[in-house]
């Protein structure tokens, strides 16, 4: 595409910035941490920074002598204009006073240029890709790409003043006036917020278990729990399940119905009644459900765009990790460097969107061959780095599937292994299994359903389904 305009820059903020490196050596770590060669519109600024940076490297103080002598020992001197030109840089600022007003200009004008480049390349992606999604989110990816590339950290004094320690101490006092004032969002099961005080935001969720021990199950009993009970926004990626399949497990696991008889059409007139209000309830809830395949790059741009458009997240659910892709144009990244990469993604989503994000994962067939068959961190599947990038590594343990159920242990008992908990204890809960309405429940519930008052009289079933808070309150 032509580019009518030059691009923005300006040689004179350039040039005081290397001037102060020059000649002020108070000031070279502060600019290295804020710049970098590409930040520098002319080439010969960027090569003669990136020698001043070589020399910042070896712990060697940056003046006229040890510029030259390093750009010397590159062959470069006269590509970046001479001896004289150095002259010139040295004696281009009467101080270095100002090179924090200097460095903001040369840093704008990047940032600018960087922007214009991308703006070029969404419309010639816009321009040559005919579906609508890959060029939105090419888009958001080069903008986002911009903005993280740019998120510098500085060093802090912990004791400075309105710093870390003051932080701390605020938050001490908050806690202790209020216990719950940093409490995250519950998980609806008492045992489980014990250990991790909710789930906080930014955290990387990792919820690991062998095939058919009720992964997808618990992991829609937390979206449901903390949509309905806590009155959370929701978004689930499916990977496996189409969004029909999820809707139905949350319905049935909601209203306390068997899944087999609704699938079936044997469903009696009272199962139809909490069918009804189940559905009333997920109607009002913020879930919103995405069976697509999708990468750790789409995920945050569904997630951001659901953001704005909802004006807040709250939870993200993905089932699960193995169907995920990172890349789908690298064919040579093996699958362990995949997965590392995909976690990787993904915590640093939670992070950007500032919301708890739960990924399913399976877990390899070592367990079988163990003793006791529980669950550890090694199981985790081409696990890459996903135990260190993760903040709550979770298993699923059912004892029955090995015949392990401890005898002091009743019928339908699931041990939820915290194996890691980078904020608390590491710890294990026991839930029960209620497999006929593939629902997990505390210890401390009742199993038995609560029979709603009647809403349908039979056979007048075409009148109006208006559900009471007495029968809400005895399913949520």
């Amino acid at each position: 595409m032509p580019n009518y305009k030059m691009m923005p820059h300006n040689i004179e903020a350039e040039q005081a910035v290397l001037a102060s490196l020059i000649i002020d050596s108070m000031c070279q770590a502060e600019i290295m941490s804020m710049l970098k060669p590409d930040d520098f519109y002319s080439d010969a600024h960027k090569s003669i920074f990136s020698a001043m940076q070589k020399i910042f490297q070896k712990n060697t103080p940056i003046d006229f002598v040890t510029l030259t002598e390093e750009l010397e020992r590159e062959g470069i001197v006269e590509a970046v204009g001479g001896i004289d030109y150095i002259n010139v840089l040295s004696d281009a600022i009467p101080s270095a006073a100002n090179f924090k007003y200097h460095v903001d200009i040369v840093k704008s004008n990047s940032v600018r240029r960087m922007l214009i480049k991308s703006g070029q390349n969404i419309i010639e992606r816009a321009y040559s890709e005919e579906d609508k999604d890959d060029v939105l989110n090419y888009a958001e990816a080069q903008v986002f790409n911009i903005s993280e590339k740019e998120e510098i950290s500085q060093l802090e004094l912990m004791g400075a003043p309105n710093g870390m320690i003051k932080t701390v101490i605020d938050m001490f006092d908050k806690l202790d006036k209020n216990p719950d004032a940093l409490r995250g969002i519950p998980s609806g099961y008492r045992d489980l917020d014990a250990i991790t005080n909710g789930f906080q935001k930014s955290d990387l969720l990792i919820l690991g278990a062998r095939p058919s021990v009720g992964k997808t199950s618990f992991a829609m009993n937390l979206v449901t729990n903390i949509a309905l009970k806590a009155g959370k926004s929701c978004a689930v990626f499916s990977l496996e399940m189409s969004k029909e399949q999820l809707t139905q497990r949350a319905l049935c696991s909601l209203a306390k119905v068997p899944m087999q008889k609704a699938l079936t059409g044997k469903m009696s007139t009272e199962e139809w009644n909490r069918i009804m209000i189940a559905a009333k309830q997920l109607e009002n809830a913020k879930i919103f459900v995405d069976p697509s395949q999708v990468t750790p790059s789409t995920l945050l741009s569904k997630c951001r765009r659901l953001k704005a458009k909802e004006g807040k997240l709250d939870f993200v659910m993905v089932d699960y990790l193995q169907f995920m892709d990172d890349d789908p144009s690298d064919k040579e990244k093996n699958r362990q460097a995949e997965v590392s990469a995909i976690s990787k993604k993904l915590k640093s989503a939670a992070k950007e969107l500032g919301v708890p994000i739960l990924v399913l994962s399976q877990l390899s067939r070592e367990i079988e061959k163990r003793d006791g068959h529980k669950p550890q961190l090694s199981d985790l599947r081409e696990s890459g780095t996903i135990e260190q990038d993760a903040d709550i590594v979770m298993f699923l343990h059912n004892p029955e599937r090995y015949n392990d159920n401890p005898s002091e242990d009743e019928p339908g008992i699931v041990e939820l292994i915290i194996a890691k908990n980078r904020n608390g204890r590491c710890d294990s809960v026991k839930l029960r299994w209620i497999g006929e309405y593939t629902t997990f429940v505390g210890l401390e519930e009742k199993v038995a359903v609560q029979k709603p008052k009647p809403m349908i009289e039979e056979p007048a079933l075409e009148q109006e389904l208006t559900p009471t808070d007495d029968d809400i309150d005895g399913l949520v």
